[in-house]
């Protein structure tokens, strides 16, 4: 957790086929955050058609949309980001909305694999804001869109062996610069890498709570 924020409203998950991030925000933003990731648990140990899987994915966001407001009393004050992977053998399905993150570490190189559903983000789009002015911009974490409130963005990605992924609440990217993410999610095991960046996270200021999971993509047994 981050050093200023009094209350952990993140919510992560980590399963051998689920990778899931959720951050909260309102005053029931924790209960909003852990539902959207409970609903979703049940795809860890659930059999997925390659085929299928974005529709049973995009099926599931329809299931913690409901369960976010089942658990709150105010949906409108209250909501949720959502960012998860799904493993389906050779190919990942991300689902995404809000401003958590996804990145991919593959051959030294990070990429980021989601877009921020911001104020900001957009700005930047437009060409009326550059990344750096974004960093220190009022309104950055104004979010365009939420779990409920608009269509989740839903894709497959090729995966390989030796690729990392790290998903993250936007205190992590607050906080630490891509060169920083990058150096630190290239060491270690995975739960090494996790306890690094947020252990960096907090030692730059920790303006926001920050929670993540890191996975690696292993070759099958034969």
């Amino acid at each position: 957790r981050g050093r200023v924020r009094p209350a952990n409203q993140d919510t992560a998950y980590a399963g051998t086929r689920l990778l899931a991030v959720a951050d909260g925000f309102g005053p029931a933003g924790a209960p909003a955050s852990s539902a959207a990731v409970e609903a979703l648990r049940f795809l860890d140990t659930q059999e997925v058609p390659a085929g299928s899987v974005l529709n049973l994915l995009e099926d599931a966001v329809q299931g913690a949309t409901e369960a976010v407001r089942d658990a709150t009393d105010d949906p409108d004050a209250n909501g949720t980001t959502l960012t998860a992977l799904l493993w389906t053998g050779s190919r990942l399905a991300l689902v995404h909305i809000g401003d958590s993150r996804a990145y991919l570490l593959r051959d030294g190189e990070l990429f980021r694999i989601t877009h921020d559903h911001t104020v900001v983000q957009s700005l930047i789009d437009e060409g009326r804001l550059t990344e750096e002015e974004a960093t220190a911009h009022p309104q950055r974490t104004l979010l365009l869109k939420a779990l409920g409130t608009g269509t989740p963005d839903l894709r497959l990605h090729d995966a390989a062996p030796g690729d990392r992924y790290l998903l993250c609440s936007d205190g992590l990217p607050t906080a630490l610069p891509d060169a920083r993410v990058r150096e630190l999610l290239s060491t270690g095991a995975p739960d090494v890498a996790v306890r690094a960046l947020v252990d960096a996270a907090n030692e730059a200021g920790g303006p926001d709570n920050v929670s993540c999971v890191v996975a690696d993509v292993v070759r099958e047994a034969s």
